[in-house]
């Protein structure tokens, strides 16, 4: 195999997941961010490898669900009005994936890659000596009737047949897996195979310092455009210098379409779930594992920093202030359904997940030049997906197969 020069733009979890099985290939590899390693979206995330998580949003329950949703400024989904007119398109794209068959599509791509992703990012974790980062408590769903479970019970048969474990306990067992959880909650579901990390900032930088180790480089630098010449790509940076590559692979998030579309005629309907949360000193609750309030659109889970209460999607694009009542709203639900949690003392952030209206990333090259690869577009899932990313790349980048079929996740697609 030839070894390339590869710039990666993007420091968050999935360029650095990339760097490092780029560079255990051999490759050059020199990550760019403006801000650091892991500093943005991977920063204050959820800290789940959800590996079981195959089911995407576009669906037709969540359908039939937004209207409802959306009269709430604080539920599991909103839009901010002033964001709708230029949101339309995306969800014009969300209603045409929530439609059965394109739905399946949807779900057959995501089993692949979340197959893939524990694979590597197992193989991973045990290559940079960090398995002790990973958590293997599983997580556990729960519900305020045995209504709500019946609801879910699609999703859980889609689990099933891809060779998904997972239990509806009730009673003892609930209380089991999860003291003091208030008695409004009848039943759950446990997946032992879900797994945490201990803290996402840090197991990001961790996997950083492998592939340091094995010769990866970073540069910190606002990136103002890419540039294609028949000379080969490059990078254009703020103080107007450039920065030339075999490859460069764009692992931007939410920032990416900025980034490739004054080079490209493709557009790529990319836009951003906010995501907020309140992380709690530690002690504030003894949390066992993850735990999912579905029906509520957030999780709580334990760090060895605390513990992290937040998750519901605001559409609202990059632009828009944070609104910090989201936070606020999730944690006195928390309150409410953990009586002994102490809210005190929480430290309150917002995200930007770069969500694609199928649920599905893009992975793949620039139409107009195949030197160009582009890699975003996770959602929820980029830390889970990470690895299975940087696979995906690493293959390309190589000139090989990739490692699952990536048809769905084609750049064209929409």
């Amino acid at each position: 195999m030839s070894t390339k020069s590869v710039i990666i733009v993007g420091g968050g979890v999935v360029g650095i997941a990339t760097a490092a099985l780029l560079a255990e290939a051999g490759h050059t590899v020199t990550v760019i961010d403006r801000s650091g390693l892991a500093q943005e979206t991977s920063r204050g995330n959820a800290a789940a490898l959800a590996f079981s998580d195959i089911m995407p949003l576009a669906s037709p329950k969540t359908l039939l669900k937004a209207p409802k949703w959306l009269l709430d400024p604080l539920g599991p989904l909103s839009i901010r009005p002033s964001y709708l007119p230029k949101l339309t398109p995306w969800l014009w794209q969300f209603a045409k994936a929530s439609l059965p068959s394109r739905q399946q599509t949807s779900i057959r791509m995501q089993t692949a890659l979340m197959g893939l992703a524990e694979r590597e990012m197992m193989a991973l974790v045990d290559r940079a000596s960090i398995a002790g980062m990973v958590r293997h408590d599983g997580s556990l769903e729960l519900y305020e009737s045995e209504a709500e479970l019946k609801a879910t019970e699609n999703g859980w048969k889609q689990r099933e047949q891809a060779g998904i474990a997972f239990d509806h306990v009730r009673g003892s067992r609930l209380a089991e897996l999860q003291p003091g959880l208030s008695l409004r909650f009848v039943a759950g579901t446990f997946v032992p195979g879900w797994k945490t990390v201990s803290e996402p900032q840090a197991f990001a930088q961790a996997i950083w310092g492998h592939a340091e180790r094995c010769g990866a480089r970073f540069e910190k630098a606002e990136i103002s455009g890419l540039e294609r010449t028949e000379s080969g790509p490059s990078v254009r940076l703020a103080d107007g210098t450039t920065r030339a590559a075999d490859r460069i692979v764009v692992c931007a998030g939410s920032w990416s379409t900025r980034l490739i579309n004054p080079v490209t005629k493709l557009r790529i309907p990319l836009d951003t779930e906010r995501g907020y949360n309140t992380t709690l000193p530690p002690g504030a609750f003894d949390l066992k594992r993850q735990l999912i309030f579905g029906n509520h659109g957030f999780v709580m889970t334990p760090l060895e920093t605390g513990v992290r209460v937040g998750g519901a999607v605001e559409l609202g694009g990059l632009d828009l202030p944070p609104n910090f009542a989201r936070s606020k709203a999730m944690l006195d639900k928390a309150a409410a359904f953990l009586p002994g949690l102490k809210t005190t003392g929480g430290v309150e952030w917002m995200g930007f997940r770069p969500s694609l209206p199928d649920t599905l990333p893009v992975v793949g090259a620039l139409p107009e030049d195949a030197s160009v690869l582009l890699a975003f577009g996770n959602g929820h899932l980029g830390l889970t997906q990470s690895a299975a990313m940087g696979r995906l790349i690493t293959d390309l980048v190589g000139g090989n197969a990739p490692s699952v079929d990536i048809t769905a996740c084609r750049p064209d697609r929409f």
